[in-house]
């Protein structure tokens, strides 16, 4: 598994993420972490479910990550800080691997993603304002092409894909749904060696 997440690292250091380019348009900066971990040799994507008194995406699931604070220096930062508020895990447990295209959202917030490994023991401190439900699914369940289906939205006046991705009864859609394909699109090219097809969804 270390080869995996090792793999995955050099691929994300030599595909520097895509900024936002929509000139005009004021968004807040965020952050999240896209949460990796090995259990018994399997690799694991983690991603929270948001409580359903939230006034933005209640019932929805997401990465750990918010608004960059004042204090946080950089958006790497508000990841770190977010995940150990959210889930308990200190930022000192995180091996980060890189970044994934930063990504804007119909809330104003532009989204830089931060994939990460953490411990694989399960061991969180969820909290209950931030945190209804965890969700671990292997990657591999999240590969099947299957689960996932795409829908055409118009925002704006601009049309763009929207992803799902359905497991078990867990729907997974939205900014995270975005950044779940990306971090996926790239984990597919470390098994093909076949060249990026990246910006085509």
């Amino acid at each position: 598994m270390d080869s995996l997440f090792d793999k995955l690292e050099a691929r994300l250091a030599s595909h520097p993420p895509r900024p936002i380019n929509l000139p005009g348009l004021v968004l807040r900066e965020s952050a999240v972490l896209v949460p990796l971990f090995e259990r018994e040799g399997v690799p694991h994507v983690l991603f929270t479910q948001r409580p359903a008194h939230l006034r933005n995406h209640a019932n929805q699931f997401s990465f750990p990550g918010g608004g960059r604070d004042l204090e946080d220096p950089t958006p790497l930062h508000t990841a770190l800080r977010e995940t150990e508020e959210e889930l308990g895990v200190e930022r000192s447990r995180v091996r980060v691997l890189g970044m994934l295209d930063e990504i804007p959202t119909i809330t104003a917030f532009r989204i830089q993603p931060f994939v990460g490994i953490i411990p694989g023991d399960g061991q969180y401190r969820p909290s209950a304002e931030e945190v209804a439900f965890i969700l671990e699914v292997p990657l591999a369940g999240l590969m099947d092409p299957s689960i996932r289906r795409t829908e055409k939205r118009t925002v704006q006046g601009v049309e763009y894909d929207v992803y799902f991705y359905t497991y078990n009864s867990h729907v997974i859609w939205g900014a995270t749904a975005r950044i779940l394909y990306d971090l996926l699109e790239h984990i597919a090219q470390l098994s093909s060696g076949a060249p990026s097809a990246r910006g085509t969804g």
